[in-house]
């Protein structure tokens, strides 16, 4: 294993669906904001679309909604190769026709003082996950309704 690659932080991806292909490019200023402060560092970047017969189609990195507003032009080149297109074929699999998505792998650079550190000393992550915010909204609503019961 590399040193560069030892000294990485966390790698993570994620998949955003934009309903009926409205990309509106909301967000995507502070994902530059966080790359500039070097809290993470984009791996990759792609947009897939899929059509009302299933089909999965890769979108080129550019003002992909066409109104001139939504500039990705900053994140062209931002390929490290470890996304396939397999992968966006499986990301595809969880988009509802007519709607497109955003893949990104990023590395969490915040983190990776932290994680070389713990690698160096023999830990190892065995296991890892995140929480969506609905669910966790969810539980806390769950939850909020049970006090409620119990107290009537």
């Amino acid at each position: 294993m590399s040193n560069e690659i030892q000294d990485m932080g966390p790698v993570d991806f994620v998949v955003i669906e934009f309903p009926g292909n409205r990309m509106t490019g909301k967000g995507m200023s502070l994902l530059v904001d966080l790359v500039d402060r070097g809290i993470v560092r984009v791996l990759d970047l792609a947009f897939v679309r899929k059509d009302a017969d299933g089909s999965v189609t890769a979108l080129e990195l550019r003002d992909i909604d066409d109104d001139g507003e939504l500039d990705l032009t900053v994140f062209e080149g931002s390929s490290s190769g470890l996304l396939g297109q397999d992968d966006l074929d499986e990301a595809g699999t969880a988009l509802e026709p007519g709607n497109s998505a955003g893949i990104l792998i990023y590395e969490n650079l915040w983190a990776a003082p932290l994680a070389r550190e713990l690698r160096r000393g023999g830990a190892q992550l065995v296991a890892g996950g995140r929480i969506p915010v609905q669910a966790l909204l969810a539980s806390l609503d769950a939850v909020e309704a049970e006090g409620d019961s119990a107290a009537a």
